[in-house]
């Protein structure tokens, strides 16, 4: 901001007026947490009342346009699909199926809903060394005859040409750019012109237009910003690849996720050699599709069947061990449930789970002790879901129900078994979704049974099926079944 100050003296009968132009360096406060933002200090903040989280930062803006260099770039490129911002009634608005870039990784395609949308800004968020880079970096190599630019703030061309070689792809329209200046980043841009443009990663950008250091909210927000418009005037799909916190949460302020289209969680165990591709907000497909990549020498591998590689290869039936029918987005999975019920040898029973919501498994313990008369009061459980999973689906109930009775009998359940279905509070087992995907699965990996709620088999043509079929109303019916 400038100010000018006027001051004038009478020197005979001239008047001299002397100008001063004084710069004022304009601050404010924002919130580590949800990035509210406030021009005075406060020790709780308004918007999630979080202590001790208002940290002031530098936002003096130049007045100037930040669009000029996109701009003139999208008006030079003459696209037969840019139009002119004007009001328009929604009843002449043509309706027409959104033109979409496939890549040749299927479970991307999945996850964004069909393929990548021209003009859409994705956001994909991830644990440091998980495979972010890698991943996008052979997506980008692997679309032949679409320019693509890569962008990248934490390394050098030679360390993401190593890592190209690695990959043992080539692609003659892939370009590099090492700059973290947004001013130089769009300069380049207007030269190259791609079709396709990777962040690699949106907190290590800086705008000329905000003094803030990079990586702070009020850069991440203006940076974001500037590349949300770009895509929009121009129609080039943009990936930004960001951080994640301690606890996380995706780095930056929480209005990052609302101004891009697609949100994508990618995550994994690093003591397990898969990867897991997650839709957390798509405006262009479903919100709950998943992607499962193999990590390999050569890079990240699609799965394709990920039933077989999530369900344990074990010679010996064990106790404590159930077969969940699930759905993740539009994809059927067969999961694995395993459950250990000890004597507790302190006062308070512990309760540990790992991919399974805690409060979901003290319900399901409460039910059991009401309505099935089983003392898991006295008892430690243990529930793991395995592969590293973190399911939500509520039909997995079932199978975690059966894996607890089956360690608490001391009984090992058929593996040639599976099960779908929700428990109520009465003890009664609901209905699930989409039942016919979850039969069609089990039997395609060869299981010879499969436990429904008795309300699912309305409709239901058993006879088009090769698996047995079991529909069961109550925990206690499904125990008289099992053991």
């Amino acid at each position: 901001m400038i100010r000018s100050i006027v001051l004038s003296s009478t020197r005979g009968s001239a008047n001299t007026i002397y100008l001063y132009r004084m710069s004022k360096i304009k601050t404010a406060f924002f919130c580590s947490n949800c990035g509210y933002e406030s021009y005075k200090w406060t020790g709780k903040c308004p918007s999630c009342e979080q202590w001790n989280t208002l940290v002031e930062e530098v936002i003096t803006k130049d007045n100037k346009s930040v669009e000029t260099d996109w701009k003139k770039h999208s008006a030079d490129r003459d696209r037969p699909d840019r139009k002119e911002s004007k009001t328009i009634a929604i009843n002449e608005v043509l309706s027409s199926e959104e033109r979409r870039i496939l890549t040749e990784d299927a479970e991307l395609n999945r996850v964004l809903g069909g393929g990548i949308v021209p003009g859409s800004i994705v956001l994909v968020a991830g644990e440091p060394g998980i495979g972010k880079s890698t991943l996008f970096l052979q997506i980008g190599l692997q679309l032949k005859g679409i320019t693509t630019l890569y962008i990248s703030g934490e390394e050098s061309e030679q360390q993401i040409k190593m890592r190209a070689d690695r990959l043992k792809a080539k692609n003659e329209h892939f370009y590099l750019l090492t700059e973290t200046y947004t001013q130089t980043i769009f300069q380049e841009i207007k030269k190259l012109r791609p079709q396709l443009v990777i962040v690699d990663s949106i907190q290590t950008l800086q705008s000329p237009y905000i003094e803030s250091s990079p990586g702070s909210i009020s850069q991440i927000r203006e940076c974001t910003s500037e590349f949300q418009r770009f895509a929009k005037d121009t129609h080039t799909p943009v990936f930004l690849i960001g951080h994640i916190t301690k606890d996380g949460t995706i780095a930056g302020p929480k209005v990052l996720e609302h101004m891009v289209d697609t949100v994508l969680q990618f995550e994994g165990d690093r003591h397990y050699s898969y990867r897991i591709l997650r839709t957390l907000k798509n405006r262009f497909g479903s919100t709950s599709e998943l992607g499962i990549y193999e990590m390999s020498d050569e890079g990240m591998r699609g799965v394709n069947n990920p039933s077989e590689l999530l369900l344990n290869q074990k010679e010996d039936p064990l106790s404590g061990s159930a077969i969940a029918a699930t759905i993740e987005g539009l994809r059927p999975l067969l999961i694995e449930v395993q459950a250990l019920v000890t004597q507790s040898v302190y006062g308070t029973p512990q309760r540990t789970v790992s991919g399974f919501d805690l409060r979901r498994l003290q319900l399901l313990l409460a039910v059991l002790e009401k309505r099935g008369g089983f003392h898991f009061g006295v008892k430690d459980v243990f529930l793991n879901i395995a592969g590293g999973l973190k399911v939500e689906d509520p039909s997995i109930d079932l199978a975690v129900l059966c894996a607890l009775l089956s360690s608490y009998e001391d009984n090992a359940l058929s593996p040639h078994i599976c099960f779908a279905g929700e428990i109520g509070l009465s003890g009664e087992i609901r209905a699930v979704n989409r039942i016919e995907q979850r039969i069609a699965e089990a039997e395609k990996l060869g299981f010879e049974k499969i436990f429904v709620s008795k309300y699912n088999q309305k409709g239901l043509n058993n006879q088009k099926y090769n698996i047995e079929i079991v529909g069961v109303s109550r925990v206690d019916e499904v125990y008289q079944r099992l053991f």
